[in-house]
């Protein structure tokens, strides 16, 4: 089975190349050209299986190009005791008889992002062997918080590889920041951006789609991939947990086979609530896809209405990982109902890079409707369903799943609906527990320690062993030359295109750097020429900066450092002058 580009369906790859490239030139996304499908007889034997050998039957479907020894050696490097916590990977808790919540936090960074990124690794670089044999790959990566984390700890130290990571410098929490900043390896890199994760994600896809860029890289045998849900690599294995999942009810005697399950997904990018779509075109019975939002409820208009619109105020929420404008996954989701219409993606996804809102057709519209159901909620509805919920069921919620919880009652409230329902859990309560405390009736304090051990004191529950070894601070705060992340800080003032345009001229130029290329580029600044001629990350301080000046390093724990760690604040104001400035110079 090949792969087509949601953007130009005359493009026909296998899944390594889908794997490899993470998105096509155009700057569409690889979808598979037709979908596999699952017999009665092949998912009720998944009931005996492991996790492991579920996904194997999965991928064997998805990776028809893989070998069965690369598929077994991709699973069994992933799923196992060594890095998750739970035999299962993934655990099915009850929280009332018929509805089921979906803890995909039990890896290493305790978010569902691991379910994915402990084995993205592993299928990239068997499809690097079959495609591009030989080549550097580097990996870019968007993320509003939890991805970024568990892709760093995904591919630290995988040979033939470095790994890249943007995140909206106060669009997440205090946890997830620690943890993605005090990462350890020789390969990965951390960049912070005066933005939201739109500006993160609409650099990075800047960087895949700009053609001198590639060729630069190419030149020095490098090829660009990416870990977050637009490639393919991160999206098939979030297929595997909802296929497990309904085995896993078949076999506790939670349901019979073909009773139909309600799945609700708090939303951000689209892409966990997409991979329960593409379980439901594979043969799991699935009644009704619930899509959970949170203030930025961009999905949930455009579901109720079919117009897109990220024309809105953006708001910082307790749920950062879904604090999300423009969703990538959903074009998969067109391009499917569409009828594989690449014509009608383009139109679509033209309107919105240049107007930022588009209208669907009627009948996808219908499609849709027939599909999904959509809700959101404020934060202080997110942490009254914290706290209704540990005091109903001593169940401790995270703010993202709280989110989806409370959309769930709406939805019942609203149709009546009385199937069986699946909630996705997406991350442990304690990544974010001022806000979970507070909810509780808690008083936060600046402290994230202080937090957590008053969290645990008041709900009788404990922090995991992983969360601790990531994130704790050490007694020393020096900077020393060995640390672990490259950080950066770029700035960009809001989520239009200007600053997007003005982020991914940087953002590139950062790539390029870190990526290894040594050659000076005449249109970038002087500032950045330095960094990507020399590979040392601290600037003369003679020298001047791209846009202002270069701030003091930041004070970060010891046991962090690998290597020196500059914030390169670039004053957006005057960057239309960077390139005349710099060659001026």
């Amino acid at each position: 089975m090949n792969y087509r580009s949601t953007r130009n369906s005359a493009l026909n790859v296998t899944s390594a190349h889908a794997i490899t490239k993470g998105l096509s030139d155009e700057g569409g996304l690889y979808v598979p050209e037709s979908i596999p499908q699952l017999s009665k007889d092949e998912i009720l034997a998944m009931c005996d299986m492991s996790y492991a050998d579920r996904a194997f039957e999965v991928f064997s479907r998805l990776l028809t190009d893989f070998t069965a020894d690369e598929i077994r050696h991709c699973v069994d490097s992933a799923y196992n005791d060594k890095n998750f916590d739970s035999n299962n990977i993934a655990e099915l808790a009850k929280l009332i008889p018929g509805t089921y919540v979906l803890e995909l936090w039990h890896g290493p960074t305790c978010a569902f992002k691991d379910m994915a990124l402990q084995i993205l690794p592993y299928l990239l670089t068997t499809s690097a062997k079959k495609t591009v044999d030989g080549k550097q790959i580097a990996i870019l990566v968007a993320t509003s918080g939890d991805t970024g984390k568990a892709a760093l700890e995904g591919f630290k130290d995988v040979d033939g590889t470095s790994i890249s990571v943007f995140y909206p410098e106060d669009g997440v929490s205090k946890m997830q920041k620690r943890q993605m900043t005090t990462q350890e390896g020789k390969n990965v890199n951390v960049c912070a951006v005066k933005g939201n994760f739109d500006d993160c994600q609409n650099g990075v896809k800047a960087i895949f789609t700009d053609k001198a860029i590639a060729d630069r890289l190419a030149k020095n045998n490098i090829l660009l991939s990416s870990a977050n849900s637009i490639n393919w690599g991160r999206l098939a294995p979030q297929i595997v947990y909802y296929v497990s999942t309904y085995a896993e009810l078949l076999k506790n005697k939670e349901i019979e086979y073909g009773e139909k399950i309600n799945v609700v997904v708090p939303t951000g990018n689209f892409g966990n609530i997409l991979a329960a779509y593409y379980a439901k075109l594979m043969g799991i019975p699935v009644n009704k896809l619930i899509c959970a939002s949170n203030s930025n409820n961009v999905l949930t208009d455009f579901i109720n209405t079919g117009v897109y619109d990220r024309n809105r105020k953006f708001y910082t929420t307790v749920s950062p990982s879904m604090d999300i404008l423009i969703s990538s996954n959903l074009e998969r989701l067109l391009y499917h109902l569409s009828g594989d219409n690449d014509a009608v993606i383009n139109d679509w996804f033209g309107k919105l890079k240049t107007d930022g809102r588009y209208e669907i057709s009627a009948d996808v519209k219908t499609k849709i409707g027939e599909l999904f159901w959509a809700g959101c909620c404020s934060d202080a509805e997110t942490k009254a369903e914290i706290k209704s919920t540990f005091e109903n069921y001593n169940y401790l919620l995270d703010t993202h799943t709280a989110v989806a919880v409370k959309v769930y009652e709406d939805y019942k409230k609203a149709t009546g609906d009385d199937t069986k329902t699946v909630i996705a859990s997406t991350a442990n309560p304690y990544k974010f527990s001022g806000a979970v405390y507070e909810a509780i009736g808690g008083t936060p304090v600046e402290d994230e320690w202080k937090n957590i051990a008053e969290l645990e004191a008041k709900t009788g529950t404990k922090m995991r062993s992983a969360i601790a070894f990531d994130s704790r601070p050490s007694s020393s705060s020096c900077v020393s030359v060995s640390s672990p992340s490259k950080y950066f800080i770029i700035r960009s003032s809001s989520a239009s295109a200007t600053s997007s345009h003005r982020w991914s001229w940087a953002s590139s130029a950062w790539a390029r750097y870190s990526s290894g290329i040594s050659d000076s580029t005449a249109s970038a600044p002087l500032q950045w020429r330095a960094f990507m001629r020399t590979r040392s990350m601290m600037p003369s301080k003679s020298s001047p900066s791209p846009q202002g000046r270069v701030t003091a390093p930041r004070r970060v724990p010891k046991r962090s450092c690998s290597r020196s760690i500059v914030v390169a604040k670039l004053a957006s104001e005057r960057d239309r002058r960077f390139t005349n400035t710099a060659r001026a110079r």
